[in-house]
């Protein structure tokens, strides 16, 4: 039975995305763009509005999102099928495509938070899926993380609350005169940062590789950590009217150069293409820090479906070894799984750029801009190591899952022959040969000539051609690295630059440590005396007293006779 409701939600995705396609196709050609509001209440002359923005971007990304899904339900009906709560599994990825569908089609503050929120609250729910101790880790470091952005958004609500709308693009131009608005800016920037897991909100993302792999396919393509780019890409035009896009633009060179600096360093197959994905977030985040939004999209579009693509192969791959990640331990995939590896190395060359797949068309243009801007030395050198480190960490793992010899003690029976896994892959596999040019022909409509001297004609094919050397380098280097031991010396690596552990022991030790100073100093010092104890010592002396004038002493009532005889005569 389970099957059927699984078919049913799939041609219902399907048909919601070739819907949306044609409806972006047409408002692309007659550019044209709708917006619906909904006043729901007004609040001190600010309306609480459910407002609906329906333009070609929009409906292409929700497009896109829909086909994704559908493949991920429909691939999920295999590689979950012997889960008892499948339904429930489903249905939660139906509530996070719901969440990601809010969050496109809302340019409202107040409705943008509805889909954020949900976002998080689901991706926390699909986390901890498996139920044990380090899903459940990885759950909360997601969802805390996660939660600084929620925070961002609703000081930003906060804030707009001074300027009568939270539609704040219909703000746009006085953003230019307004420096006070621009703090919404960045508040904005320091929440898309946390949803697209920039630096220093960078550890949350490979920690959420405990998911499923089909939510990972869906996550690191088109749903939660596209969040924050395409909230950036809604406001890039209040960030590059400010200086903030120069903080952008840092953090996210940062962010591309350090996750494809560790991708080196990691054995896990997921962690590996999801810190790929963190590097290509990167490029998106840095692409508007250029002021390139549309570019910026057009990556976005292009980089969804390959990158669903791996995840989908990875989690074939994952399910027909027994649950293990360890590409040290696989080898010679290419003779027991051919069609995966096929796939899976037709998505690596669309993320190396490869020519004429889908990520060249956008990746290729995006470094072709960054060669006609007038960049820093440091941040052009940051784009092109960091595109060399994607073609070295791809190589890399081509050659341990499918060159390598099989280092497993145990014989497995490798197969490929799942049908429903096999047609999502083929499925996303064609977009991703032809989704590049089909979107760049589509959307691209206004294409600027590209001058580059001779020299710099050829770069990108030498940063490639340099990122294939590393790759094979480090393959046949790590005998040498066992013997040296140089993995004990490059835990910085490792760690993401320390940063798991900055996110989470460090953190929460400090926070703990301060807490329990503020406990001595109050639940056991001053707030004590005044408190609990002291107020009880208070009560228990006035108890004595009142007990003192109810014994019927003769002095006491003299006593009091005198001090009120005093009193009265003090105050005539």
């Amino acid at each position: 039975m389970n099957i059927y409701i699984c078919l049913i939600y799939f041609f219902y995705l399907l048909s919601g995305s070739i819907f949306f396609f044609l409806m972006g196709s047409n408002l692309i050609m007659l550019d044209y763009s709708y917006m619906m509001e909904w006043e729901i209440s007004l609040v001190n002359s600010s309306g609480l509005v459910f407002l609906m923005l329906v333009d070609w971007m929009s409906m292409l990304f929700m497009s896109l999102v829909l086909l994704i899904s559908g493949m991920v339900v429909l691939y999920s009906w295999s590689y979950m099928g012997g889960d008892f709560n499948l339904m429930r599994f489903i249905y939660l990825v139906l509530l996070f495509v719901m969440s990601m569908m809010f969050l496109i089609i809302s340019p409202n503050l107040i409705s943008i938070l509805l889909g954020w929120d949900g976002l998080g609250l689901v991706s926390f729910c699909l986390v901890v899926y498996y139920q044990n101790s380090k899903s459940f880790n990885s759950g909360m470091l997601t969802v805390l993380s996660n939660r600084i952005g929620d925070v961002m958004i609703l000081m930003s609500i906060v804030w707009g609350l001074n300027y009568g709308s939270w539609n704040l693009l219909n703000y746009m131009e006085l953003f230019k005169l307004d420096y006070e608005l621009q703090l919404i800016g960045l508040l904005l920037i320091f929440s898309s940062m946390t949803k697209s897991a920039q630096i220093p909100f960078s550890s949350w993302l490979p920690a959420a590789m405990a998911a499923p792999t089909p939510v990972s396919a869906l996550v690191h393509s088109s749903t939660l950590v596209t969040a924050g780019v395409y909230l950036m890409i809604r406001f890039n035009d209040l960030i590059v009217s400010s200086s903030l896009s120069k903080v952008l633009l840092i953090m996210a060179c940062l962010t591309m150069f350090m996750s494809g600096m560790v991708a080196n360093y990691e054995f896990d197959l997921k962690k590996i293409i999801a810190l790929s994905t963190l590097s290509q977030l990167g490029v998106m985040m840095g692409t508007l820090g250029l002021g390139l939004k549309y570019l910026a999209f057009f990556h976005l579009l292009t980089h969804a479906l390959f990158k669903s693509m791996l995840f989908m192969c990875a989690g074939l791959v994952i399910h027909s070894m027994k649950g293990i990640q360890d590409i040290r331990l696989m080898g010679n995939l290419v003779y027991f799984m051919p069609l995966v590896c096929m796939n899976l190395n037709v998505g690596n060359l669309a993320l190396c750029g490869f020519p004429f797949m889908s990520g060249f068309y956008s990746k290729d243009l995006i470094l072709e801009m960054c060669l006609m801007s007038n960049l820093n030395m440091v941040i052009w050198m940051l784009f092109f190591v960091s595109t060399s480190l994607t073609v070295s960490y791809s190589v890399r793992l081509v050659y341990f899952s499918m060159v390598n010899l099989v280092n497993l003690n145990s014989i497995y029976m490798y197969s490929d022959n799942d049908n429903l896994m096999n047609t999502s892959i083929i499925s996303m596999v064609i977009f991703s040969v032809m989704g590049g040019g089909m979107i760049s022909w589509l959307i691209m409509k206004n294409k600027d000539f590209i001058y580059l001297i001779k020299e710099f004609q050829y770069l990108i094919i030498f940063i490639l051609l340099i990122g294939v050397m590393l790759g094979l380098l480090s393959c046949k280097m790590v005998v040498m690295y066992k013997k040296m031991n140089i993995f004990y010396y490059l835990s910085f690596m490792s760690n993401m630059w320390n940063l798991v552990y900055l996110s989470t022991n460090w953190s929460v030790g400090l926070f703990m440590s301060k807490i329990n100073y503020f406990k001595k100093l109050s639940d056991f010092g001053f707030y004590e005396y005044i408190g609990g104890q002291g107020l009880a010592q208070i009560v228990m002396n006035l108890n004595k007293l009142n007990f003192a004038f109810n014994i019927n002493l003769m002095k006491n009532y003299l006593i009091t006779f005198i001090v009120w005889f005093i009193f009265i005569w003090l105050m005539i």
